[in-house]
């Protein structure tokens, strides 16, 4: 590449001659964007107070300058159009070339409106000697890593680089960053750090994925999507500070977490992980070694009568079909959350909960997670599922385990599997339950 990576201040990039090249996507950023914008600046200047020469960097822009002299924006608009948007409110008087340029795309102007009408409220209820500090910010503690091209194709390599051929970041490896960021104490940065990279990537992923952000949905009767990095603002947690009352009663409860309630930032969140990884291995053992009759045969429903002894074993099981898989993973979710609440392994509410899950299996000739999400959350066709329950938000708002125990679950009106592939699993659940 002809440049090699500066840093400069904001102000300094928002002050060169910028334009927005017609290639660009439109402008997407909305007020949440914003108002995590002004946040994270309003962070950097408590931390500034402390902290002498302190400086925060907020990422890194791409700029192709162009044979007029004139530096295309390539990777960074989003983030530039918003700092611009609060440096105008800042500064009245403020001007750039930026501000030539014409947008035409509807979605741009609604977004450019809207966030500047967020940013006026965030400030209505300040003075103007607040103002001052978050200009002074950008001057001088909020920075970018700017890496100028002179040729177009180097600017698109470097972009496709930088977003598509390393490995993005998960989600959980964002919150590990911003968690380890809220504490302030470095035995606990250390004792946090060691307890994280103690655990396989892997298991931390799918704790997260299949169990951790379905039961947080599922609880509060939405239907649940993929874990992405725009989620984990359920798992920042509160910062104590703020004194809300929520945060004070979470305080005061742990080391206890419950998977349906948020918990303090920072350290708690490295114990939060700890505390359900176990939890979750804790179930998978007592499924694979509980002698009672009904865990033995839920065992081998779900093992599909092989012999497991372990957890590892347990978890190796894997079945052709995808939507048994979906059913016995809803059972785990259930059980999980069952466990969370209140701490027993009752036999009868077990046999609820694992009948409950995989009837969608029987109900079913094919079954996707689209199903599972809706059957999960109390949705869905009467005449389809023999149990429009959702159970999931029933645990969770459950004042006693007998409330789930006592739950009354339907087997098929026509008596019989929607595929003959589920004819045996229709039978042994009727076994279980009871039926002859």
């Amino acid at each position: 590449m002809n440049s090699k990576p500066e840093i400069w201040s904001v102000d300094k990039l928002l002050r060169e001659n910028l334009i927005i090249p017609n290639y660009q996507r439109p402008y997407k950023w909305t007020d949440k964007n914003i108002t995590e914008l002004i946040l994270d600046t309003q962070k950097s200047i408590e931390e500034s107070f402390k902290y002498s020469y302190f400086k925060y960097r907020i990422g890194t822009v791409i700029l192709h300058k162009n044979k007029n002299k004139e530096y295309e924006i390539v990777d960074g608009q989003q983030r530039i159009l918003s700092f611009l948007l609060l440096k105008l409110h800042l500064d009245s008087k403020f001007s750039c070339n930026l501000l030539k340029a014409k947008f035409i795309n509807k979605v741009t102007q609604k977004n450019l409106h809207d966030n500047y009408a967020t940013i006026q409220q965030w400030f209505s209820s300040f003075d103007d000697s607040v103002k001052a500090i978050f200009n002074d910010a950008i001057k001088n503690i909020l920075e970018v890593v700017v890496i100028t091209v002179n040729k177009i194709d180097e600017a698109f390599q470097l972009f496709d680089s930088q977003n598509t051929r390393g490995r993005a970041l998960y989600p959980h490896d964002l919150l590990k960053a911003y968690h380890l960021r809220e504490i302030h104490d470095k035995y606990e940065i250390q004792n946090a750090v060691v307890k994280w990279e103690s655990k396989d990537p892997k298991a931390i992923r799918e704790l997260f994925d299949l169990y951790l952000f379905p039961i947080w949905n599922w609880a509060k009767r939405q239907k649940c999507g993929n874990f992405t990095s725009a989620d984990i603002d359920i798992y920042k947690g509160i910062e104590e500070k703020y004194g809300y009352t929520y945060a004070r009663r979470a305080n005061k409860a742990m080391p206890y977490f419950l998977l349906t309630e948020p918990f303090i930032s920072g350290s708690d969140f490295f114990g939060m992980v700890d505390h359900y990884m176990r939890m979750l291995n804790d179930i998978k053992e007592e499924i694979v070694t509980n002698s009672d009759p009904a865990f033995e045969k839920i065992r081998s429903i779900l093992t599909q009568g092989r012999s497991v002894t372990t957890v590892k074993e347990f978890d190796k099981v894997k079945f052709s079909s995808s939507g048994f898989n979906y059913a016995r993973n809803l059972f785990i979710c259930a059980l999980l959350c069952y466990y969370d609440r209140f701490h027993n392994f009752d036999v009868m509410a077990v046999k609820k909960l694992f009948t409950w899950a995989m009837m969608i299996r029987v109900d079913m000739r094919s079954l996707g997670f689209d199903t599972i999400n809706r059957y999960a959350i109390g949705e869905g066709d009467n005449d389809k599922y023999s149990n429009v329950k959702p159970v999931i938000s029933y645990i969770a708002y459950a004042r006693r385990h007998t409330e789930i125990s006592g739950m009354r679950i339907e087997m098929r009106e026509d008596d019989k599997a929607a595929s003959e592939n589920w004819i045996d699993l229709y039978k042994q659940l009727r076994q279980l339950n009871g039926y002859n």
